[in-house]
């Protein structure tokens, strides 16, 4: 349950008209999850002014979003904290009714008790949530299997209800017509990467279940510009024609405007995953290394997990994997099978 101090106020008419910033200056994964509470917080608030605080790289996900009043961007790349305190000059001027902290992390933990914003929400976690306004318990348990937006959720629930948005993002018209070449015919998306190795399902599964899916779907691999050799490997050892390689080619919310009529899209434990939940997108998620009862699993209507049978110890290893799998058998991946990942085909 949540705990803390003074709690927020829930009558909607004096802060209808309020101004609200939400935090998450995390990876892309956390960063689309978070919009789910400018969902939650425009179907209260439609009257609202809402900001949201990001790192500079995350700026093209909010790209024409209708929601938003202004993104603010933290540059951490060079100057990490002189840029972080240009910004809290900024924000102070701005003096925020409402500030929601979505991480744990002492930067924006102090970042936030020094805004001047009125009232102030963040997670027990955060060194500094002893001066927030309201705090809320941040557990990551595989036995409590709770969501990241029901988690975030929390840190609004006083002022808005418990149920917790769904994140989403807003391709606009030219991001949809950049794909429409691409949906001439019935087509699957494959995003094989993930920036840890335990949460990417090897090439070679990839390759396997390419040749077994049917003719008559197109096949597109997704990625960044860092992905593109996986990609190309994975195209060539298929050696199939069908297999267009798009890493690299597309922005993300042209990416999530291709992934939203794909008639399946093959993800990983990562972003992609994320970015297929944004648009309600068919989904097929494969976890290798990690577990969905963490909190971070798909969200579409039409959702499957894929993952080992098998019975492992060692599975979970770790909330984000590893290099390397510690147990220098990678099990939780081997074990996968191409009929698994192809029945997904038939999933309703």
């Amino acid at each position: 349950m949540p705990s803390g101090n003074t709690m927020l106020t829930s009558d909607t008419d004096t802060i209808a008209l309020q101004r609200f910033l939400v935090i998450q200056t995390a990876s892309i994964g956390d960063v689309i999850l978070a919009t789910a509470v400018i969902e939650k917080l425009h179907s209260h608030f439609p009257d609202a002014a809402i900001d949201f605080m990001t790192k500079k790289g995350n700026e093209a996900l909010f790209a024409g979003h209708p929601y938003l009043n202004k993104l603010l961007t933290w540059d951490k790349s060079k100057h990490k904290y002189r840029n972080l305190l240009h910004l809290l000059k900024e924000v102070r001027g701005t003096r925020y009714d409402y500030l929601i902290n979505l991480q744990r992390f002492a930067a924006t933990g102090l970042f936030t008790v020094l805004s001047k914003a009125k009232h102030t929400s963040g997670f027990d976690k955060n060194p500094f949530s002893r001066w927030f306004t309201y705090r809320a318990g941040h557990r990551i348990s595989a036995e409590d299997n709770i969501h990241e937006t029901s988690r975030n959720q929390a840190l609004i629930t006083p002022f808005t209800d418990e149920l917790p948005a769904r994140p989403r993002l807003y391709p606009s018209p030219d991001d949809y017509k950049k794909v429409d070449s691409l949906k001439t015919k019935a087509y699957l998306c494959i995003a094989p990467a993930s920036l840890w190795f335990t949460k990417q399902l090897p090439e070679y599964q990839w390759i396997s279940l390419i040749k077994a899916i049917p003719p008559e779907f197109g096949i597109l691999l997704l990625g960044s510009k860092q992905d593109f050799d996986l990609c190309e490997h994975i195209a060539k050892g298929s050696g199939s024609e069908r297999c267009l390689n798009l890493a690299g080619r597309l922005s993300l919310l042209q990416s999530a405007a291709l992934m939203q009529d794909a008639v399946m899209n093959y993800v990983n434990d990562s972003s992609p995953m994320h970015l297929a939940s944004a648009v309600n997108a068919r989904t097929t998620a494969v976890f290798c290394s990690t577990v969905p009862q963490f909190g971070f699993g798909p969200l579409s209507d039409h959702a499957l997990v894929i993952e080992s049978t098998k019975k492992l110890d060692c599975r979970p290893c770790g909330l984000h994997g590893h290099r390397e799998c510690p147990e220098q058998h990678f099990e939780c991946a081997a074990t996968i099978t191409t009929q698994q990942l192809l029945s997904a085909l038939n999933y309703e």
